[in-house]
């Protein structure tokens, strides 16, 4: 019955940070739905060239670098909650107001260096939301925060129909400042709506008398601690990969479906919708079989999943819509797997004490790695729109091979406080 579905089931357990976060969550899903699928076209219609978007998405990730190293100090020295309210501000509903008057290259560059700064945020907010939670609840919760973002996704429609009806333009810069609205909203609401970690109290108690930059040259230690861990390794290296994949899917997708498959613009947002209702699905379906002892079979699958999506992807003949749903339909079920199981690796593999630092710098060594891929992408797509995503599928079998190779983590690791 569905009212004894694990998932229900901890819903209903919530209660504190986790509850608030989680309920939050659609206020961010909702408008991040709407306009992320003509997020790319949006810069092509005013003009920015394939080359110049993949620069644009690499300074973001050059950006994430320096904001990533800050991260977990300034999580430490600020608190879980005040990190996630100001930089929560700076990094999403500040660039969202750029965007809805942007014009031109610089513009979109401004934008993409702010919003590098959800790197700070990333750290706090995952903190505030997973360090006082149960154990046994972490996966459900990581993916309970998915379900209600793709829930959102349900009003992705919405943004095809402005789009036919208004046009590109005018439609994202009206979807760009409802976005800004609504995050300033849910930060707000974030903030009083939750109460600082006990491992947060500890690290802003032990962080009162120092200043950012003694935290910052603690971090060779913390760097000898992650190279020492074979757990903390392999969610480097698959979180290395998801980050290049995501950039690559994110930025170029919209474009190759519009401009190389020839998908009509206002049926672009009908893909987010069906990849959401099928992670829904699959949410429901497989994510409560999954358990926090095992993460290698599924994950193996999901990156098995994730490669033939692309290939399917590869082989969308000319207005083949049908057969790029089905690429979206196999991508979905791989996603459901992955992201929820990833995002809990890095709460579960992770030494609590040094959570915020050692997650800071795992995303700084991602992020470095990945910072060319942008450019790289967007060289591609100007030499043939399929490349960046023959990339992907690189990408990806690298990304099975480390999971066939992983070892399974250690059951002794230490618990979430």
């Amino acid at each position: 019955m569905a009212v004894s579905h694990p998932l229900i089931n901890t819903i209903k357990s919530l209660k504190g940070n986790q509850r608030t976060l989680v309920l939050l969550e659609p206020m961010w899903g909702i408008p991040y739905n709407l306009y992320i699928p003509y997020a790319t076209i949006y810069m092509y219609s005013l003009g920015i060239k394939d080359t110049e978007i993949g620069i644009i998405a690499s300074v973001g990730m050059v950006f994430q670098i320096l904001f990533s190293l800050l991260g977990g100090v300034i999580t430490d020295k600020l608190g879980r909650r005040l990190t996630t309210l100001i930089f929560d501000m700076i990094s999403w509903a500040v660039p969202s107001i750029i965007l809805a008057f942007s014009h031109n290259f610089v513009h979109f560059i401004i934008a993409a260096a702010l919003n590098a700064m959800i790197r700070i945020p990333m750290n706090s907010w995952t903190g505030l939301l997973a360090e006082d939670a149960r154990k046994d609840q972490i996966v459900s919760i990581f993916t309970l925060i998915y379900i209600f973002a793709l829930g959102a996704a349900f009003f992705s429609p919405l943004s095809g129909l402005l789009v036919n009806r208004f046009g590109v333009v005018p439609t994202m810069r009206g979807l760009y400042l409802f976005m800004a609205l609504s995050l300033i909203i849910k930060v707000l609401i974030g903030y009083f709506g939750t109460k600082e970690t006990t491992v947060g109290l500890v690290r802003m108690k032990e962080m009162k008398h120092h200043s950012i930059l003694y935290g910052l040259g603690q971090y060779g230690d913390v760097f000898k601690h992650i190279l020492k861990s074979p757990a903390t390794l392999s969610t480097l290296g698959l979180m290395f990969i998801m980050n290049v994949v995501g950039v690559i899917n994110g930025t170029f997708w919209g474009l190759y479906s519009s401009e190389a498959i020839g998908i009509s613009k206002e049926y672009i947002a009908m893909f987010p919708f069906i990849k959401s209702v099928v992670m829904l699905i699959s949410f429901f379906m497989i994510l409560p079989r999954v358990h926090t002892d095992n993460f290698r079979k599924p994950m193996f699958f999901g990156f098995s999943l994730f490669a033939v999506s692309q290939v399917t992807l590869l082989a969308v003949p000319p207005n083949g819509f049908y057969l790029l749903a089905l690429s979206i339909v196999i991508e979905a079920v791989a996603l459901s797997l992955i992201s929820p199981l990833l995002d809990s690796m890095q709460i579960i593999m992770v030494e609590p004490k040094e959570r915020s630092r050692i997650i800071s710098l795992m995303y700084v060594m991602v992020i470095a790695l990945s910072s060319p891929f942008g450019w790289i992408a967007g060289m591609l797509s100007s030499i043939d729109r399929r490349l960046p995503f023959v990339l992907i599928l690189g990408m990806l079998t690298f990304g099975f091979f480390l999971t066939w190779m992983a070892k399974q983590p250690k059951k002794e690791v230490e618990p979430v406080l």
